[in-house]
């Protein structure tokens, strides 16, 4: 009954937002007079997570952007901690008027209200979604000597050495409840097959643990991973999300490289949009909505989002508040399926 609902879940996700969309949160009666006027002092661009990562860049250029057609500052304040839970939950808190935002992530607004026993918000209830950014796919990898001696060279090879040799795989992962331990749980559930989950403490060391020969692959970020696959130093699977990736057209999803075996509709990205304070004035959402998309779809902010491995994906509001919803549904399946909790 689980994989028939977590298999249902994943092809609702994987369908694009048609007709009308659910309506998030009820916009506030913040006067008319004053949304017009919007802005009229500096913003503040809260990034849950460290400096330096993918959300901190991307949200450093499109605050740059955003200060010149706003005719404000926009002051970038990374808040990291519980798995961005404390930058999110900060915002949260903000008063609804527009000068507070936050890019959440996969993570703060899908994955985490099922992996935290305690939840400081509702991903629902407490935000108003503006747009989806960007999505960036993970890659199936595995260490090349590896593959070489098991003679596997894609995923249906993958798929059929573990189901005769059930417990011998193992993957790493930057953690319990990552995108890359729960990719590999859905692999697993989907194709039937036993693989052991070496969670390490962050993605680089994982990753190291699998360049090193220690484990044998990872589900990784396509940006962190692509300049070792480039170099041989990396076996490249597959990607997990339902299209191709533009860095690498050449690979398959898993979907379509595990047809057959039960991975249809395999379909995991990490994926990060802007969201303000719930009840947040329609006229100020749909002011930065029409910003940030704007600036989403310029040539500049293409290269950067490309150079990280992502892939611009704006939406409108109503658009991102259903991605979230039908994610939230998708990852309590997935996450149930794991095992894994955060307390």
């Amino acid at each position: 009954m689980l994989k028939k609902k977590l298999a249902a879940a994943l092809l609702a996700a994987a369908l694009p937002a048609i007709g009308t969309c659910i309506a998030f949160s009820a916009f506030s009666a913040t006067p008319a007079a004053a949304a017009t006027a919007y802005p009229t002092k500096p913003l503040k661009f809260v990034v849950p997570y460290p400096a330096g990562g993918p959300l901190d860049t991307v949200a450093r250029a499109i605050g740059d952007k955003l200060k010149d057609s706003l005719g404000q500052p926009v002051v970038v304040e990374n808040r990291p901690g519980a798995g961005g839970n404390i930058g999110a939950d900060y915002v949260a808190k903000q008063p609804a008027d527009g000068y507070t935002i936050v890019m959440g992530a996969v993570a703060t607004h899908a994955i985490n209200p099922s992996l935290f026993a305690k939840m400081p918000y509702d991903p629902v209830k407490d935000f108003s979604p503006i747009t989806l950014v960007a999505d960036v796919p993970n890659v199936l990898v595995m260490h090349p000597g590896k593959a070489a001696e098991l003679h596997i060279n894609n995923v249906r090879e993958l798929v059929e050495y573990a189901r005769k040799n059930p417990g011998k795989l193992d993957y790493a992962s930057g953690g319990n409840g990552s995108a890359g331990h729960l990719s590999g749980e859905l692999f697993k559930s989907m194709a039937k097959v036993s693989m052991v989950h070496i969670p390490y403490n962050g993605a680089s060391p994982a990753q190291l643990s699998v360049l090193s020969g220690q484990t044998d692959m990872i589900f990784d970020n396509l940006a962190s991973a692509s300049a070792n696959i480039r170099a041989g130093k990396l076996k490249a699977f597959a990607v997990t999300t339902a299209t191709r990736a533009a860095a690498f057209p050449e690979l398959p999803t898993i979907a379509e490289a595990g047809k057959g075996l039960g991975l249809e509709g395999f379909d995991i990205s990490t994926w990060f949009g802007v969201f303000a304070p719930a009840n947040t004035h329609k006229e100020i959402v749909e002011r930065l909505n029409h910003e940030i998309v704007a600036i989403l779809k310029t040539d500049d902010m293409k290269a950067k989002l490309a150079r990280i491995g992502a892939q611009p994906a704006p939406t409108t509001p109503e658009q991102f508040g259903a991605l979230v919803q039908r994610e939230l549904k998708k990852y309590a399946l997935i996450v149930k399926v794991s095992g894994a909790k955060v307390d």
